[in-house]
């Protein structure tokens, strides 16, 4: 039988400001919280998590591991993602459909454009 997949581990300078800050992104609850660690999902009983853990490294590549969002309008989920302190960064993506913004810590996500409705 598979392994299920518990959550996704994010390193972080300040796990409670990240996690809180991704909660709210996402629409998440926080489900778990420890002074080094907190963990948030959609409901208590859904997997998988992020779980935000204390590392005193600072971040200073670009991740091998990102989060892709796909809001229902793209342009007006960058802004109220950038008004909440994300950041457009720029990690030689070129000409593309969608967005490369960082968290407050830094992490790249991408916020792709809205899924085509098919024809009916």
């Amino acid at each position: 039988m598979p392994s299920q997949w518990e959550q996704v581990v994010v390193d972080a300078e300040d796990p409670a400001r990240l996690a809180r800050w991704w909660a709210e992104a996402l629409g998440y609850q926080i489900v778990h919280e420890e002074p080094d660690e907190v963990e948030i999902r959609r409901t208590p009983e859904t997997l998988p998590g992020l779980l935000f853990g204390m590392s005193p490294d600072p971040k200073t590549v670009k991740n091998r591991l990102h989060i892709d969002l796909r809001p229902e309008d793209q342009e007006s989920e960058v802004e109220r993602l950038v008004d909440m302190g994300a950041r457009p960064v720029d990690i030689g993506q070129h000409d593309v459909s969608w967005v490369v913004l960082a968290d407050p810590e830094g992490n790249e996500f991408c916020v792709l454009s809205s899924r085509k409705k098919p024809a009916q």
